[in-house]
């Protein structure tokens, strides 16, 4: 009997190491199992900031683009305008040139002088050029 006691007592003995390790494995997550768990949100964290990252960078690169032409916009009316600019100070020099003025007298009744008077506006030598004050 104490042969079959001892048998008897081993198998509850066996059945409640089973039972308590596999609660004990229940507490426990499986370590391969929370990895992958692990792996799989961090591969898809990646993937999604990488996704954002490269919206961003085309949006930036699109501005970049628009603003390029633009610019480049800017640059051919700003030519065109320097263009017009020099057209119109050609006219202007052409209309002030000493021939245009002298043509454009003639056109309007005025004659050359024979005798040039030239206007001195300092008194003293005003004075000398009447023949006021004599040279000494």
């Amino acid at each position: 009997m104490a042969l079959l006691n001892s048998t008897a007592l081993k198998a509850p003995r066996q059945r409640l190491t089973e039972k308590s390790v596999e609660v004990f494995l229940k507490l426990v997550p499986s370590v391969s199992e929370g990895t992958q768990a692990t792996q799989r949100f961090f591969a898809t964290f990646l993937s999604v900031v990488a996704g954002i990252g490269l919206l961003i960078l085309l949006a930036v690169n699109i501005l970049l683009a628009q603003d390029a032409f633009t610019l480049s916009e800017l640059k051919v009316e700003a030519k065109i305008v320097a263009d017009q600019r020099e057209a119109i100070n050609r006219q202007i020099e052409a209309a002030s040139s000493p021939e245009a003025l002298a043509a454009t007298a003639q056109s309007l009744g005025m004659r050359p002088s024979n005798s040039p008077v030239f206007l001195n506006l300092d008194a003293a030598a005003q004075a000398l050029a009447n023949g006021d004050i004599k040279r000494g």
